[in-house]
């Protein structure tokens, strides 16, 4: 279980679980591949930075029409 950042912070930023889920999977992924060296030196699980990021505002969703 998740506890920092609170998930319902987490919804709140983004406004839907779904979009929520889809991003930070996506973020997850592009972390393991492309930046392992950041997970290394962080000591999170990649699930747990990819959230750390969207809570802080780094990784933001883009919406395209």
């Amino acid at each position: 279980m998740m506890i920092d950042p609170p998930i319902d912070k987490l919804v709140d930023n983004i406004g839907c679980k779904y979009a929520l889920v889809c991003l930070v999977s996506r973020r997850t992924r592009f972390l393991l591949d492309k930046k392992p060296d950041m997970l290394n030196s962080s000591g999170d699980t990649a699930v747990s930075y990819a959230a750390k990021e969207i809570y802080t505002n780094k990784v933001r969703l883009a919406y395209e029409d």
